[in-house]
């Protein structure tokens, strides 16, 4: 055949395909050309073609790496390797080592093929099928081929050694169980002068002892001393052009040697002590002015901070990352805040020594840098340095980027809550964080600082004057407004007469038209925050009983707001304005101050809330990798979210599971729906606050616990129960029911109460009933607690269910609901489900209550 008149043959050139691929000017025209040619492949391994095969071998691999199936050609590979010649034994394995993976089931006929080379008399054959194992060795061709390997470590060619090496390094990471037979050899080749033969062999050392506990004894008895001497002769060397990087030889034997070390030396007090020396000679005469030498006194820290190193080795070395912080460059001076991070665990005292240079950091133009030292910064603070390190980060709050003023405010509020022992200090930074960054005040930390000031009646005063001028300068801050609002509120009067004055401060004249005024202002500058607002109209309602002479000036603000669009400030008007207008008998008592609120008990809750979020972030990765799916290409396949991810309650990268943690104060459902739901995991076998609400409404969670063993029934089989471990959430299959097989179950039967809902003011209990002959209709009983030592009045339930439902509510026994439990209120409700048989039924009682939500109100 003439090869003219077909470009696309077998004995075509790879540079012609290439040059024909290239001038493809779309995708379709590319695939023409790859797909023209992935035929003639084909035709030419059909015929068997001996002469072009490693021709085809290498088009095979420059279209496997354009993304196109070449699976076909992975024979060809073997025939290659198996081939006599040099060349065809190139070309085959550097096929091998691209189009296939250790996967693969052809992979098993090479294992003979590779067993020769590694005895060939050729040691550039030899090097091949090394490189080949290398790249692809799996657990059997490893069990198989280790003694070759091993025996490879003793050759007197150095790039057959080295090649061994790191071939050594796969056959470990895949068969620990091995690591034993290449520590011997190991230790010997410590020995070696070839500097590619000793790195190999380094990094060899790492994995073994990676891998095995007993190759860790062992080389921490046999090779430390090697170690000593090549890092002595490499520091020591003269120069060497083949090893020379900027003046400093071989940094990468440097690196790996000094990794080594740290992993022999941690935790073992004998090895620690006999590298001491040597690390302390490495951090003294590397210099600093180059790259390659900043690399090596990075890795020396980091290997003098993993061992039991002396304690003025350990100074040496935060004194050179110390130094590393004057460095111009980002990176370097990154590393060294990250180092310092590490080394507070160890030596704190040192790390104080740099603090200034530390504090400077903060201010620096790298957003990065800033960030990383300000969480060092956060880490340094103490009861000693409080004061001076909170003062430098306030100056820099006011000057710093918006985009990084979230996390230093953040970071300030953290420290002085801390940190403080003198209430007055404390007000004073809050203060000033306030008015420079209010906008980025978090709501727990207002809220934190309006406990204190209740909880200081020596302070009030003080508090609200200074909160006054603060919001006259600068209003434009959000959290502010809202605590200088709620002060002026509660100690208007001392402000307006100088109540509590401290020697720090001097007098101010305010009058109760001022005090109005400020927050008529703050009502009218804030007229999109709905928060904001309602508080202002709390506080004119106050001052309206605090300063009788301007009652009918704040009566007209409230009525303004009549009218609002928003139901929350409507309504708050309409009664604000019906309290001030008809109810003045009662409006003083109405109106007196705020109880002092429990500092103690709402820090233990806030301090609570903290950590159930941490552990919840915490719990949700392992979560994710211990219900990932394994599947046969090696892929990571999630498992399937559950119901409650529809709704996305939870964040991205937190996938939620059915069972709860054993407290759940920051559930995401109770949290929205503002539910407080208590624990009342040990009230005589009642159920967890720890199930989740969400499940609980849907009727995907564990049913209620009864005689305190938790049961679940089965739908299809009424009667048979099947009891799990106490507190583990089951869930029920939503399609069990839809089996045409599977009998419903019996009307007739018995249905145990549950209480439906249960917090620190009421209890909700529901009974159920099946009628006789009508299995589509239920009749609950709602029974209704007061747990509060005050009566509620005007008490109202309201229920809602689907369309497919129809709900009927007779009047409830009592509109008044006894306090301290004295009594309760009683209400009868009837569910009829019109698609009853056809529409999944998921309560226990038979399944008229198919997403069945509940609300109730009271005063």
């Amino acid at each position: 055949m003439d090869l003219s008149l077909n470009p696309f043959s077998s004995g075509t050139r790879l540079r012609d395909m290439i040059r024909a691929i290239r001038a493809s000017k779309t995708a379709a025209e590319e695939r023409a050309v790859v797909r023209r040619e992935c035929a003639a492949i084909r035709a030419a391994i059909s015929d068997n073609d001996q002469d072009y095969r490693h021709r085809n071998m290498a088009k095979l691999m420059f279209i496997h790496m354009l993304g196109y199936p070449t699976h076909f050609g992975q024979m060809e590979c073997l025939k290659l390797i198996a081939a006599s010649g040099f060349p065809e034994k190139r070309i085959g394995y550097l096929g091998l080592t691209l189009l296939l993976d250790e996967r693969q089931e052809v992979l098993m006929l090479v294992t003979n093929s590779l067993k020769q080379d590694l005895n060939h008399s050729n040691q550039f054959i030899v090097g091949l099928a090394l490189c080949a194992l290398g790249n692809i060795c799996s657990a059997e061709m490893a069990r198989d081929l280790a003694p070759e390997v091993e025996r490879l470590l003793q050759t007197r060619d150095p790039n057959t050694k080295k090649k061994a090496a790191l071939c050594s390094i796969r056959i470990v990471r895949k068969v620990p169980d091995l690591a034993e037979n290449f520590m011997g050899s190991a230790a010997s080749l410590l020995k070696e002068k070839h500097h590619g033969v000793l790195i190999s062999v380094v990094q060899l050392c790492t994995e073994l002892c990676k891998a095995s506990r007993e190759a860790l004894e062992y080389l921490r008895k046999h090779s430390v001393e090697g170690l000593v001497r090549i890092l002595r002769d490499v520091s020591n060397s003269s120069y060497a052009p083949e090893y020379d990087i900027a003046g400093i030889t071989d940094p990468f034997l440097h690196i790996r040697v000094l990794r080594l070390m740290r992993t022999l030396g941690q935790g073992d007090a004998d090895c620690s002590e006999h590298v001491n020396d040597i690390l302390a000679q490495v951090a003294t005469k590397t210099e600093s002015n180059k790259n390659a030498g900043n690399a090596i006194l990075y890795e020396c820290v980091e290997t003098i901070m993993g061992i039991e190193a002396t304690s003025g080795l350990r100074v040496l070395a935060i004194n050179i990352l110390g130094r590393f912080l004057s460095n111009r460059d980002n990176n370097i001076r990154y590393v060294a805040l990250n180092m310092l991070m590490k080394a507070m665990a160890v030596d704190t005292l040192a790390v104080q020594r740099h603090r200034v240079t530390i504090l400077e950091c903060v201010k620096d133009a790298d957003v990065s840098i800033r960030k990383r030292a300000l969480e060092l910064v956060y880490l340094l603070v103490n009861d000693m340095n409080v004061k001076p390190l909170t003062k430098e980060l306030v100056d820099y709050l006011e000057v710093s980027d918006d985009d990084f003023k979230e996390d230093l405010t953040a970071k300030i509020c953290s420290i002085v809550e801390k940190f403080s022992q003198d209430k007055l200090w404390y007000l004073d930074q809050m203060f000033k964080v306030l008015t420079l960054t209010g906008n980025f005040v978090k709501d727990d930390v207002w809220h934190a600082l309006i406990v204190l000031i209740s909880n200081a009646p020596e302070l009030q005063g003080y508090s609200v004057r200074s909160l006054y001028k603060a919001l006259q300068a600068s209003g434009t801050q959000e959290s502010l407004v809202r605590v200088a609002v709620w002060c002026i509120g509660e100690y208007g009067e001392m402000l307006v007469n100088n109540i509590s004055m401290l020697d720090v401060e001097e007098p101010i004249t305010v009058t109760e038209s001022d005090a109005v005024d400020a927050l008529e202002l703050a009502l009218k500058r804030y007229s999109v925050d709905v928060t904001t607002r309602a508080m202002c109209l709390v506080a004119l309602l106050k001052l309206s009983s605090r300063f009788p002479q301007t009652s009918k000036r704040i009566q007209a603000i409230v009525v303004q707001n009549k009218g609002n669009t928003v139901l929350e400030l409507q309504q708050r008007s309409i009664e604000f304005n019906s309290i001030i207008q008809r109810h003045q008998s009662i409006k003083s008592s109405l109106l007196e101050r705020m109880p002092v609120l429990d500092e103690a008990s709402y820090l233990l809750k806030r301090a609570a809330s903290s950590q159930a979020t941490v552990s919840l972030t915490k719990s949700a990765p392992s979560a994710a990798s211990g219900g990932s799916l394994k599947v046969p290409n090696g892929a990571v396949k999630p498992p399937p979210a559950p119901l409650a991810d529809l709704l996305d309650l939870s964040s991205d990268d937190a996938p939620v599971t059915t069972s709860a943690p054993s407290t759940a104060p920051n559930d995401f459902l109770q949290d929205l729906l503002g539910i407080g739901l208590i624990d009342t995991s040990t009230a005589g076998g009642a159920p967890s606050a720890s199930t989740d609400i969400l499940m609980d409404l849907l009727s995907i969670g564990s049913y209620p616990v009864q005689n305190g063993l938790p049961a679940t029934s089965n739908i299809g089989s009424p009667g048979q129960v099947t009891k799990h471990a106490p507190g583990t959430p089951q869930v029920i299959d939503l399609l069990e029911g839809l089996s045409p097989s599977t009998p419903l179950p019996d009307v007739n039967a018995a249905y145990p109460s549950i209480t439906a809902f249960q917090s620190a003011t009421l209890k909700m209990t529901f009974n159920f009933k099946k009628q006789p002959g009508k299995p589509q209709e239920t009749t609950m009983h709602a029974s209704f607690t007061n747990l509060t030592s005050v009566t509620l009045t005007n008490f109202m339930f309201q229920a809602a269910v689907p369309k497919f439902i129809q709900l009927r509510l007779d009047p409830a026994s009592s509109s008044t609901l006894p306090a301290s439990g004295n009594g309760s209120i009683t209400q009868s409700l009837s569910v009829t489900n019109n698609q009853h048989g056809q529409v999944f039924d998921s309560m226990p009682v038979g399944g008229d209550m198919t997403f069945f939500l509940v609300f109730f109100d009271y005063w």
